[in-house]
């Protein structure tokens, strides 16, 4: 296994979470702080907030690492104020360095205005690199190669007098997806794209004397974290305002087919957030049972790739009458790493992430359920070592349909030749696999089993039908060298 093979697996990964919170009378950066950590599964390479008392400087701190790592108790006194915005990241095309880490921070204008801004954005433009030469032939310096920072161009640098127009100005220039948190020096703002593509939700905050604020978050366990309460999503094309004056919201740009990624019901989103009014714990046990009913396979025991296969495991065990045990322990203290393991771990195995537990799995067979298969990487390992254990079958259910297609949106997917399902049979899949059996869960069944309409989602990854016009047209557009725009 390469340093390669380690940083990139089976799975696909978003880019980034976000958060903001207009909360005069609490430690604004400290829930801020807490929230991130809630949402660190969304992004592990960098994070950042910017904190700001009204009327006062917007201070801003970012860095490479976990949370945890970047932030100091020393860091959050600094950041002291009323107002709060953060990021967590993940890159894809981009590179994962600090001028790419968020928010962003910019003060700029134009017609004799000028307008100081701190923004952080979850999702990817399709059009950041005729934006990016749009604004450049305006005189707009650009200092990373992040579309977080196109965005914030565009607003900063926008001729209207209210942030909010300057705002609602700029969405009409973007394609693609984006939800958005955005400060100035007396309030916190947050837009969604007319499609909904990536979540972002709406919460408040009770003080002591009953005082309610407002936050906004990519998902509701972030919420929860802070004794916040979900109260809804933010609606697509809209503008929700946090200031001294309570919540406003304005609809922007016309609400468009709805599109949420389907992929935070599968993957992305915690078990214990809210997503269509359901915590998705539920929903990930009923795509496993559908599984069973969709495939049957005569076994002994299921057994979860973990953490991402746990409820969906549990569902299938239910529906098949199947016993269900732990049959590896997951290493949770590993991050990605660049390290060459060395041709001696290689040829032993490099086991990072899992480790097989022989007693349970020994003779058996297995049934093995995850959520998704990407590249193939690592389930090919998982198989090879279940094997190497003593397992007599290994069959492998997947949570998701097979996933062929790239994606536009801001999720780590970016080419067919990456994908081992693209161009291939599912009998192709299970022998380069190395597994007994193979199915994947239909997009049909997987509809049923959440219970939401097909209309109001994007599953271009398995379907190919992308909700934004042009979207196909956007493959490798943004891998560019220099301060080219790349997906924030």
């Amino acid at each position: 296994m390469s340093a390669t093979s380690c940083e990139r697996g089976d799975k696909p990964r978003e880019e980034c979470g976000v958060f903001g919170l207009f909360a005069p009378g609490h430690d604004a950066s400290r829930l801020c702080y807490f929230a991130l950590y809630a949402l660190q599964h969304r992004g592990q390479e960098s994070a950042g907030i910017a904190a700001a008392d009204r009327g006062g400087e917007i201070i801003t701190r970012r860095e490479l690492g976990l949370v945890s790592q970047v932030f100091s108790e020393n860091d959050l006194r600094t950041l002291a104020g009323e107002l709060a915005i953060g990021h967590v990241r993940y890159s894809t095309t981009g590179a994962n360095a600090w001028e790419n880490s968020q928010p962003v921070h910019v003060f700029s204008g134009s017609n004799g205005s000028r307008r100081e801004l701190a923004l952080a954005h979850n999702g990817n433009l399709i059009n950041a690199l005729e934006l990016h030469e749009q604004l450049s032939g305006e005189g707009v310096q650009f200092s990373s190669s992040s579309d977080s920072e196109i965005i914030a161009a565009a607003i900063a640098g926008g001729p209207q007098e209210q942030l909010e127009d300057a705002i609602a100005g700029t969405m009409a220039r973007l394609r693609g997806a984006y939800s958005v948190v955005a400060m100035t020096r007396d309030r916190v703002v947050a837009f969604r794209d007319p499609h909904g593509i990536r979540p972002l939700v709406l919460g408040v905050l009770e003080d002591r004397a009953g005082a309610q604020r407002y936050c906004v978050a990519s998902e509701s366990c972030a919420l929860d974290i802070i004794g916040a309460r979900y109260l809804r999503d933010v609606t697509p094309g809209e503008i929700v305002t946090l200031a001294e004056d309570g919540l406003r919201s304005r609809m922007a740009m016309p609400s468009a087919r709805g599109a949420l990624c389907i992929f935070e019901y599968i993957y992305f989103a915690r078990p214990d957030s809210l997503m269509g009014g359901e915590r998705l714990h539920a929903a990930r046990g009923r795509m496993g049972a559908a599984l069973w009913r969709e495939a049957p396979v005569a076994a002994d025991l299921v057994i979860a790739v973990p953490d991402s296969g746990n409820a969906a495991a549990r569902g299938f065990a239910r529906a098949a009458r199947l016993p269900q045990d732990d049959g590896f322990v997951k290493n949770r203290y590993v991050a990605r790493t660049f390290i060459e393991p060395g041709e001696e771990l290689r040829r032993h195995g490099l086991r990072l992430k899992f480790n097989p537990i022989p007693e349970v799995i020994a003779g058996k067979r297995l049934v093995v359920v995850d959520d998704s298969i990407v590249r193939g990487n690592t389930t090919r390992q998982i198989v090879g070592m279940l094997r190497e254990a003593g397992a007599s079958e290994v069959h492998m259910r997947i949570s998701a349909p097979p996933i062929r297609h790239p994606c536009h949106y801001g999720i780590d997917m970016s080419t067919h030749e990456e994908m081992i399902a693209h161009g291939r049979s599912i009998e192709q899949i299970a022998a380069e696999l190395g597994c007994d059996s193979l199915h994947y869960l239909s997009l049909r069944g997987l509809y049923e089993a959440l219970g939401v309409e097909v209309a109001e989602h994007c599953d271009a990854c398995f379907s190919g039908r992308y909700p934004v016009a042009g979207s196909g047209a956007a493959t490798g557009k943004l891998a560019l060298a220099g301060s080219s725009p790349r997906t924030g």
